[in-house]
């Protein structure tokens, strides 16, 4: 997915400080603020995966970062994230815009959402996923 949105959302293990890919958006990024969206995270095992639904009582807990040189950043994460034509198909995960709830208000971000069935996988309701 192309997109000129130069936010990204994360909300799993890229909060991570031991992720190399997060020390990839530490120094490739700045933090813009806490941010939630309406949705269900989901326990997919070594991470968390979201699903996305405006209608969801739920939210979503992660990080607002602008990115420095998008496309290079958003290319190495589409890479770790499995999501592409050269990836499995279907990917794991896709990658949208959607509107993020910051203190200050919306900010459309990019998204890796989950992209496979949840059946099974347990809810993780608090909407925070601590890696």
């Amino acid at each position: 997915m192309e997109s000129d949105c130069k936010y990204l959302f994360i909300y799993g293990t890229l909060l991570s400080h031991n992720n190399g890919y997060a020390s990839l958006l530490k120094n490739n990024s700045r933090f813009i603020a806490e941010g939630s969206l309406n949705g269900l995270l989901y326990d997919i095992g070594e991470y968390p995966g979201a699903r996305y639904d405006p209608a969801a009582a739920e939210r979503i807990y992660g990080d607002v970062l602008l990115l420095n040189n998008d496309a290079d950043v958003l290319t190495d994460l589409d890479d770790y994230e499995g999501y592409g034509h050269s990836q499995s198909q279907p990917n794991e995960f896709i990658r949208v815009v959607l509107p993020v709830h910051t203190a200050s208000g919306i900010i459309n971000c990019q998204v890796y959402l989950y992209n496979l069935p949840v059946t099974g996988y347990r809810r993780i309701t608090s909407g925070r996923y601590n890696p």
